[in-house]
């Protein structure tokens, strides 16, 4: 195995422990379950150092551990749906970094840094949303269940990326190492 490869899983490693930490200091929003936290902030960071792969391996491992540790599972498809793969997408953030390492200008990596942390974001939405209205559906009550998972799941996922666009376009674009993983 060569030092970049071995450098990068242990990134990875450390990347994901930070993770867990940042979803555990969330500001929650509702007693089901969903809340803000920077969760996405390590997976995307990765997503953009290292390419795709990084940062899908990086979400990955944020979804098991969010599941070992304390996550609501009724079956293994939610399970599945709201952890392993929820988190794991968030990581396609990545198919923008080529686009960002040869953005000309820092306006121009942030705008690119915010597509894809959005794309990555949107699609984990989708994914809670799913779990949401397949298996949750009796939390709506009389309303539709489909505008109530939408809705509800939209409360804290949408200012999650907002915030986690803003937080990793201004460490990037204020520290542009952070782009260039160590060379050996």
């Amino acid at each position: 195995m060569n030092s970049k490869n071995l450098l990068m899983m242990v990134e990875i490693a450390i990347f994901s422990a930070i993770g867990i930490i940042l979803d555990k200091l969330t500001f929650s929003l509702w007693p089901q379950g969903g809340s803000i936290s920077l969760v996405m902030v390590p997976i995307v960071i990765m997503a953009f150092r290292w390419g795709t792969v990084a940062g899908l391996v990086t979400g990955l491992l944020i979804g098991t551990m969010n599941a070992m540790f304390g996550g609501f599972i009724l079956t293994p498809l939610q399970g599945f749906i709201d952890y392993f793969f929820a988190f794991t997408v968030v990581g396609l953030a990545g198919l923008l970094r080529p686009l960002v390492t040869r953005a000309q200008t820092a306006s121009e990596k942030a705008l690119y840094i915010t597509i894809g942390t959005i794309i990555g974001g949107l699609i984990r939405y989708v994914a809670h949303a799913t779990a949401g209205y397949v298996f949750f559906s009796e939390y709506a009550g009389d309303q539709n269940p489909l505008i109530y998972t939408i809705v509800y799941n939209g409360s804290y996922m949408v200012p999650a990326i907002i915030l986690t666009a803003a937080i990793v376009s201004l460490l990037m674009t204020k520290a542009p190492k952070l782009l260039e993983p160590k060379k050996r």
